[in-house]
């Protein structure tokens, strides 16, 4: 499924006492959704210039994607329309 625009991600957590909800449906074309609490956001960075890493208390967020996009899509988010 992937392809060179898509964006891996994955979420570690320290404990399922930070996961507040998980839904993941058995019928093909649902939806997944997961939801928790990372707590106090003590790093945000860029593992080799393409993972955006959110660090928290709790657990962490990283994505696969590149710092020149997400630089891009803010510029054009702060220009006036």
């Amino acid at each position: 499924m992937a392809d060179e625009r898509s964006h891996a991600f994955s979420i570690e957590m320290a404990s399922r006492a930070h996961m507040r909800k998980i839904m993941i449906s058995n019928d093909r074309g649902d939806g997944v959704l997961l939801e928790g609490y990372l707590g106090e956001i003590e790093e945000v960075s860029f593992v080799e210039g393409v993972i955006l890493e959110l660090r928290g208390a709790n657990g962490t967020l990283r994505v696969d994607v590149e710092e020149g996009l997400i630089q891009g899509a803010l510029e054009k988010k702060r220009k006036p329309v």
